[in-house]
């Protein structure tokens, strides 16, 4: 007390000077208290935004992935699908090509059998050449070198007796097939005729075709009386 009352007016004394510096400092230490915390806080507060937006972020992401992933699969299965539903249209169409080719090679070996019989059948005496040239025209290999050789007797015969023969098909079918000929069996009605001579009854006859494929075109072979 002595001191403070020694110390001249306008000065204050040691003590009095730490306290009030004491005082000064000590605002500021809370005030930098206080800021770090609301940094701290901040910091905080930032890093829980920063998860929460990286795990949205993440969330949005495997969706889109896997929405990506189930696209690519079903654009492969659906090519995939694509293929094999080619392929199989391809193959049933090689097959149906290859059953109607068939169907028409039987057909054609059929109508030749047919119409071979008819031929041999079906001579009429006026036109005994013509007839025996379509017979001719309508045969291959051994059977047509056969008959060439009996072809010009045979006219001559017929042309003498003035025979006319008409035959009919009752019936004819495959009775065996290969890739290159067919045995076809053919039922024929004929019905003769001769000058001077009595009507004769029709007979039946049944022949076993031989038809070879030459070609395109399907042709005569062979032919056998079956009894």
């Amino acid at each position: 007390m002595a001191d403070d009352a020694a110390a001249p007016d306008g000065e204050l004394s040691d003590s009095a000077a730490t306290e009030e510096a004491s005082s000064a400092t000590e605002p500021e230490s809370g005030a930098s208290e206080t800021t770090e915390v609301a940094d701290a806080e901040k910091a905080t507060d930032g890093d829980d935004y920063d998860e929460e937006a990286l795990d949205e972020e993440a969330g949005e992401a495997a969706p889109a992935k896997s929405r990506m992933s189930h696209l690519r699969l079903a654009t492969i299965v659906g090519l995939a699908l694509v293929v094999v539903l080619a392929g199989l249209t391809g193959w049933l169409g090689f097959r149906t090509y290859q059953s109607h080719q068939a169907d028409e090679q039987r057909m054609l070996f059929l109508q030749v059998g047919r119409q071979g019989a008819l031929n041999l059948t079906t001579i009429d005496w006026q036109q005994a050449d013509q007839d025996v040239q379509r017979i001719l025209d309508s045969a291959t290999g051994t059977f047509y070198e056969e008959f060439e050789k009996r072809a010009q007797p045979f006219v001559e015969v017929v042309k003498q007796a003035q025979s006319k023969s008409v035959g009919t098909i009752a019936e004819a079918g495959l009775e065996s097939e290969s890739k290159d000929g067919a045995q076809v069996l053919v039922a024929v009605t004929v019905k003769t005729s001769n000058a001077g001579a009595p009507e004769q009854a029709p007979r039946a006859w049944r022949m076993r075709i031989f038809v070879q494929k030459v070609g395109d075109e399907a042709k005569v072979s062979d032919v056998k009386f079956v009894p």
